[in-house]
């Protein structure tokens, strides 16, 4: 996750304008592809890209709140699984497949249940209510826990989300827009793309 640094919530209308949205990103430069399973027939798309990008990209599952969620993920080649909260029964189920983990959480609280069930990454949803300065108090009680913001992440603020310690960054709407989805608009997706991993690798070199 640190090395990658941006994942793309990719939430498309249909397989293969996630397909298209994720060979998109990572010709823009964005190589970590979150699936989420509200995409239509998201196993087979995470199958699809991850033959076809090998390793090019680390392509995972996301909107992972099922046993089931996992088991189909697992079985389509997903790298990673992301869940937007944390549960022990979804956690185990998680941890179970042998791949990395990412669950969510918001409040302190739920930070210290995810990082109990030893999620591999605690993904910070919706951290656009609190921003950077929230991600930064949660490094007071929490300074080295594997933190990654997802929600309101944009290519201008990803420098102080970097300095706020964050891991990693989870980028959906900003990345990857419903409007250009939906047009089929895979450029205006490359042309973000190259944004967000220039931003990154200017605030992490």
């Amino acid at each position: 996750m640190r090395r990658i640094g941006v994942i793309a919530v990719v939430r498309a209308p249909d397989a293969d304008t996630a397909i298209a949205a994720g060979v998109a990103l990572v010709t823009g430069g964005v190589t970590g592809i979150e699936i989420t399973f509200s995409t239509p027939d998201a196993p087979r798309v995470i199958r699809e890209l991850s033959d076809r990008l090998g390793d090019a990209a680390l392509v995972g599952a996301g909107t992972v709140v099922t046993q089931e969620h996992a088991r189909l993920a697992a079985d389509a080649g997903a790298r990673f699984l992301v869940s937007p909260g944390t549960t022990a029964e979804l956690a185990a189920s998680m941890k179970d497949t042998g791949l990395a983990v990412m669950t969510g959480a918001l409040t302190p609280s739920e930070v210290m249940h995810a990082l109990a069930l030893r999620t591999d990454v605690v993904k910070i949803f919706p951290a656009s209510l609190g921003g950077p300065a929230y991600l930064t108090a949660l490094r007071g009680p929490f300074p080295d826990a594997p933190l990654m913001p997802t929600g309101g992440v944009r290519p201008d603020n990803v420098a102080e989300w970097v300095s706020a310690g964050a891991v990693a960054l989870g980028a959906g709407g900003d990345l990857v827009p419903a409007s250009a989805l939906a047009s089929g608009d895979m450029a205006e997706i490359e042309r973000r793309a190259r944004a967000f991993s220039s931003a990154w690798t200017k605030a992490t070199r």
